[in-house]
């Protein structure tokens, strides 16, 4: 049984959180190592094959006391290197993981000293930026070069190093999510919300886009329908921001919305999106699992990511544009109730694209005598071989 590292983000994040889950669950005799806060193991509990090494544990606080000169970045990039080298590979497993933020070059360091090039690195359902400058890119053109295998998830990350023979294209992994066991339409509509301040983009915009999702809202009630404002991820402020939102819907209207936050329970929250009737997706994977489980979504893209994957994916309904969405009228999000689904079982073939090189080097192809010979001494030679 291989050891394989999941390097993700671990901030308790409804889409990340489903990657995972979706990673395992195709690879159920390799033994999954993600290093995260202690709350995973609540988590993922369902995940036999998966062992969760708590980061913030009373054993690494010790350490850091003992070793009062290191600082936590240190600690901790001690602490994963050991982890990641007692590890037969790494697998990235996560969307928006190549944003140019002000620590960026120590972000790119980091990742250079916890990571052995001579072991398999895969990733995994990515999109790259947004970037600011030539050097950001030409850096990860030099690391990308190294890794076994890059699956981007939309076709405007692919076009910027598809020259390596390593990176490939396939739709978003969560498109591979299964449609059946899930209840029928319920009566309520589930409004994905995000804190647009916790962005450097979307500053100063918290105020237009709660008082515009609450008039979004108070068409819908009018509509005879209930409203969940639904959190994604408490650190990015989801909670704060549907909080904010409820507290502007004005009575008897309140009455007929409610609050739902994601905190560990992956299933109980993916019920909640399967049963609604329509869905207002601001977050990027509230969109994808709506077109999956058949139901009318109005996308608010927040970025690019969720522009060039609905072009990629051919989606034509009505959509805003947070930036711009002041002048949005609540009815025409009302009217993309009879309209606004897409068919994605094809996509939903194509999204399993993405683990075609790690299904040999795990031992999941039909050519399994071939996957058995692959070792890490090969891919130790990446390159565009692969």
């Amino acid at each position: 049984m291989k050891r394989i590292m999941i390097h993700a983000y671990t901030k308790l994040n409804l889409g990340d959180d489903l990657f995972i889950k979706v990673l395992c669950e195709r690879y159920p005799d390799t033994r999954f190592i993600l290093p995260a806060r202690k709350e995973y193991k609540q988590c993922l509990a369902s995940l036999p094959n998966l062992s969760v090494y708590p980061i913030e544990s009373v054993w690494v606080r010790g350490v850091r006391k003992l070793l009062k000169k290191l600082d936590d970045v240190d600690l901790q990039k001690i602490l994963l290197k050991r982890l990641a080298g007692r590890c037969d590979g790494v697998v990235q497993v996560g969307g928006s993981m190549y944003m140019q933020g002000e620590s960026w070059k120590r972000d790119y360091s980091w990742k250079l000293d916890v990571f052995d090039t001579k072991k398999p690195f895969y990733v995994l359902g990515a999109n790259f930026g947004p970037y600011k400058d030539d050097l950001f890119y030409e850096k990860y053109r030099e690391l990308f070069s190294t890794y076994t295998d890059i699956c981007f998830r939309d076709q405007y990350s692919h076009e910027l190093y598809k020259d390596l023979g390593n990176v490939r294209l396939a739709p978003d992994i969560i498109f591979q999510h299964p449609q059946e066991a899930h209840p029928e339409s319920g009566k309520h509509i589930v409004i994905s919300v995000i804190k647009p301040s916790a962005r450097d983009s979307l500053k100063d915009l918290d105020s237009m886009y709660y008082n515009k999702i609450k008039d979004i809202a108070v068409a819908f009630i009018q509509e005879g329908h209930e409203v969940k404002l639904m959190s994604f991820c408490k650190h990015e402020g989801d909670e704060d921001a549907a909080s904010a939102i409820l507290s502007l819907i004005p009575q008897p209207y309140a009455d007929h919305a409610s609050l739902y936050f994601y905190k560990t329970n992956l299933e109980e929250a993916i019920g909640i999106l399967a049963s609604s009737s329509m869905i207002i997706a601001t977050r990027f994977h509230a969109m994808i699992l709506g077109w999956v489980f058949g139901k009318p979504v109005f996308p608010v893209a927040y970025s690019d990511k969720t522009i060039n994957v609905m072009n990629d994916a051919h989606f034509t309904g009505a959509y805003a544009d947070l930036k711009t969405m002041e002048s949005l009228e609540p009815e025409s999000v009302v009217r993309s109730f009879d309209t606004n689904r897409l068919n994605v079982s094809v996509l939903a073939r194509q999204a399993e694209k993405h683990f075609e090189k790690l299904d040999h080097y795990l031992g999941k192809s039909k050519n399994a005598e071939e996957a058995a010979a692959i070792t890490p001494a090969v891919f130790a030679r990446r390159g565009h071989e692969s």
